[in-house]
């Protein structure tokens, strides 16, 4: 990797295009296995510095609190409940703004950096309401000014949390300082949750799953508002590791480590795979980090929360911070390095600072147990019904199994999305022709259909776009992530095809006017966790959905990521 310029790969341009797109692939494949997306280093040195800010952003809104001075005093302070009250509420804004996950050039967001704000407090850019069928006042895909008043209110409410004081002395916390009003909490509550049942976008944007069931605790009192942060925390550990007893995981840890910038030496990232470069499936080396990472994950969380301090505890957490740091240092795609912050934060704070506190302290073991059981309740119903449940909220993070879309797109089709739909950002192609150049475009746009293709879903997205453009012709289309399009078209996007399904789809039919042919997509759920198999979905933008099946999980885990023949099971129609 270059410092300034991208490590991409070489090739022939001329021989290289006369290929298929599966022979375009492989070259990409083997140059991500060796050397991943070839990020520039300044560009890592650009997430480091922001991470920075981040911490030192959250480090001065902890100050203004009376009652908790000096900037280098940390030790005087850090244990201070409001502290963390305050972290949460801080990173929840930090993400909601759009400055946290999906930033900048490694989501594939140049210009601008982030989308968001710069959305969501423009009239007139595209909402999804979750149910809009059954919730009054939610119908439509049109953001009103009444949308973006709501959305400023949750950014000023916040801010003005972040700058309270706290209530007063509990004794049983040891903290003179105190929490915050419980008036504050209930109001930004209130209103994340009004913008959610508007525009679902907004609410996972926030991160909601973690950020916002962790000011549901905040309305606890005393000692509940930590033990239950604790089970939050547990669940979200344990959620995710469920998620990830699947055959999908260790492609995911093969991906996500040949991207690393720690792990620089080619020779150690070939051994990632099975036998580099023929055979790009995950090899015994992703497959221990993979185990080892969803054992940890299931494990250690419950030595932390039973431990109650000691030389166990102390294990335990520096584990668990570990864990995370191995997370943040390789730098996932869709970086959620903030997130791996505030988790590592949590586990200090939370599980060692408080360590002495469990369930025989609660004062209302009820509301805790009633809380558990909804995130609980969510998580499971995520993995089994994975077509219903965001990604996030379902704690399927990392596992590789996600809804995915890919997209094929006329240039036609792509000129009336940029006079429909109501952006900051362009199209994909636009941006990376802007960034590479026109030429040296095609060759970043392939490494993402090489990332796209090391995961298992891609092996069946890439055989279905066969089947969703009309024999012969596919070269009148462009393929585009469908991540890129709901970057484009709602501002922000996180690896959830959720958020660009079958209701994207109808919102942009609605404001560009396809004709039929010129928008096929590709829709693939991801697996249920008691199931084999992945249903897919074949939607014409303009004519609507004329081919659904399902692929066998077994057939995507056996073949390489060039590979675009993984068979197919249509369902009668």
């Amino acid at each position: 990797m270059g410092f300034l310029e991208p490590d991409l790969p070489v090739v022939d341009m001329a021989e290289w295009s006369k290929g298929t797109r599966s022979d375009r692939i492989r070259p990409m494949a083997r140059h991500w296995a060796e050397v991943g997306f070839g990020t520039p280093v300044a560009l890592h040195l650009f997430y480091v510095g922001k991470i920075g800010l981040y911490v030192l952003g959250g480090w001065l809104v902890v100050l203004s609190t009376k009652g908790i001075d000096g900037f280098t005093s940390v030790g005087d302070w850090w244990l201070e409940p409001i502290v963390f009250q305050k972290v949460v509420l801080y990173t929840l804004l930090f993400e909601v703004v759009g400055l946290g996950c999906g930033f900048g050039p490694l989501n594939n967001r140049f210009f601008p950096p982030l989308g968001s704000i710069l959305y969501w407090l423009r009239p007139k850019t595209i909402r999804l309401p979750p149910w809009p069928e059954r919730v009054p006042l939610t119908r439509g895909t049109d953001r009103t000014v009444v949308d973006v008043a709501l959305y400023a209110a949750l950014l000023v409410l916040t801010a003005v949390a972040l700058l309270s004081d706290g209530t007063g002395a509990v004794p049983e916390l040891d903290t003179a300082v105190g929490l915050l009003p419980v008036w504050q909490i209930a109001v930004i509550l209130g209103l994340l949750a009004v913008l959610g049942l508007r525009d679902k976008v907004i609410f996972l944007a926030a991160r909601g799953e973690v950020y916002a069931t962790l000011a549901v605790t905040f309305l606890f009192s005393g000692v509940d508002v930590i033990v239950a942060a604790k089970v939050v925390f547990v669940v979200i550990w344990m959620g995710a590791a469920t998620s990830k007893l699947n055959k999908h995981f260790p492609f995911v840890v093969s991906t996500m480590m040949s991207n690393s910038p720690v792990f620089r030496r080619k020779s150690l990232k070939r051994k990632f795979f099975e036998d580099f470069p023929d055979d790009l499936r995950p090899g015994r080396l992703s497959r221990i980090f993979a185990h080892g990472g969803t054992a940890v994950e299931m494990g250690v969380p419950l030595v932390l929360f039973f431990s109650h301090g000691g030389v166990l505890t102390a294990v335990a957490a520096a584990v668990m911070i570990g864990f995370h740091l191995t997370i943040l240092t390789a730098v996932p795609m869709g970086v959620p390095l903030e997130w791996n912050v505030f988790m590592i934060f949590g586990v200090l704070v939370l599980f060692v600072a408080h360590a002495d506190l469990g369930l025989g302290d609660l004062h209302n073991p009820v509301l805790v147990a009633l809380l558990f059981i909804v995130i609980a309740g969510i998580v499971i119903a995520g993995n089994l019904f994975p077509r219903k449940i965001s990604f996030l909220p379902g704690m399927r993070y990392y596992a590789g199994n996600w809804d995915t879309t890919l997209w094929c797109i006329k240039p036609s089709a792509a000129a009336k999305i940029g006079r429909g739909i109501v952006a900051i950002a362009s199209m994909p192609q636009a941006q990376l022709e802007r960034f590479y150049g026109k030429d040296r475009a095609q060759i970043p746009m392939y490494m993402g259909y090489a990332f796209r293709a090391m995961n298992t879903h891609g092996r069946a997205l890439f055989t279905l776009v066969h089947r969703a453009m009309p024999p012969g012709r596919e070269d009148e289309y462009t393929l585009t992530d469908g991540e890129r399009i709901c970057s484009t078209a709602l501002g922000w996007n996180f690896g959830d095809g959720h958020m660009h399904n079958e209701q994207l789809i109808a919102a942009m039919q609605q404001r560009c006017h396809f004709e039929p042919g010129e928008v096929r997509v590709v829709l693939l759920d991801a697996q249920p966790i008691h199931q084999q198999t992945q249903e897919y979905r074949l939607v014409d933008a303009a004519t609507g959905e004329f081919e659904r099946g399902f692929v066998n999980v077994a057939d995507m885990v056996t073949r390489q990521p060039w590979d675009d023949d993984v068979p197919v099971h249509v369902y009668p129609q």
